[in-house]
């Protein structure tokens, strides 16, 4: 099967071991496998039968914005397999035109992480560039966290409602570890979401009823490395008792759609 990743994250050489133990300590996982690397991913990727990956950088800090957005650019200018988004801080100065940037740069979308980066989502700093990007680029959530408030989902809620044309692709079944309140704010949205560090956390069954309450055509294949080994994230994909069609759809053509590939 075709697969593309939606949702992965590599880091600098130098960086990159310090990085990927930082996020584990930060969802207090005792994970050790990955080091965050682009060749890990690549390596690891290419073992699982994934074709591509979108990588997503995270500005814990605003003045690194430019940087990393630089560095997304330098790996998928490199690396054929990647398709790259970029990043933005809520407390950044020139937010907007870091925006710009972005756009005419080529990046595909923005990827937010409101609980690492200490901001809302619903955050009115960031209501410029919402609307600013609406109908041109995606933004990526990190979703919901019982131990945060940042990226619950009825912030997510207030979002789509004031930014009708803003596509939004909403982290791990639209919650962290909060999935049945996802479902009460989204379900009946216009966002998509992605099934990354969320099936291992779910008892049997519960993926497939979500996928079927959604809709295959809300949902998108990732993985998020360096959290997880793609390996045995996408085996437990493909384990899942869906249809063939729902397999294509999740696995590539969602966003190939979002993204027009």
């Amino acid at each position: 099967m075709y697969l593309i990743d939606i949702h992965t994250h590599v880091y600098p050489q130098n960086i990159a071991h310090k990085a990927a133990a930082s996020i584990r300590d930060f969802y207090e996982l005792n994970t050790r496998e990955m080091d965050g690397t682009v060749d890990t991913l690549l390596q690891r990727g290419a073992k699982a039968g994934i074709s591509r990956f979108v990588i997503l950088p995270v500005a814990v800090k605003p003045e690194h914005t430019r940087h990393i957005n630089d560095f997304i650019l330098e790996q998928a200018g490199t690396h054929q397999e990647f398709i790259g988004f970029g990043t933005l801080h809520a407390a950044m100065e020139h937010i907007e035109e870091e925006a710009d940037y972005i756009l005419q740069q080529g990046l595909h979308g923005i990827k937010m992480h409101p609980d690492t980066q200490e901001f809302a989502i619903d955050d009115p700093r960031l209501f410029p560039v919402y609307d600013q990007i609406q109908g041109k680029l995606p933004v990526l959530f990190h979703m919901g966290d019982t131990r945060f408030n940042y990226s619950h989902p009825a912030r997510l809620r207030r979002i789509l409602g004031e930014f009708p044309r803003l596509q939004v692709v909403a982290a791990h079944f639209g919650g962290y570890r909060m999935y049945e309140t996802a479902m009460e704010y989204l379900r009946d949205t216009s966002c998509l979401m992605d099934v990354s560090s969320s099936m291992m956390f779910m008892p049997e069954g519960l993926p497939e009823k979500y996928i079927n309450i959604y809709g295959a055509e809300r949902l998108a294949f990732g993985t998020d490395y360096p959290l997880w080994d793609p390996v045995p994230q996408t085996e437990r994909f493909l384990r899942l008792k869906i249809t063939d069609n729902q397999f294509e759809q999740i696995g590539h053509r969602t966003v190939e759609q979002l993204l027009n590939l």
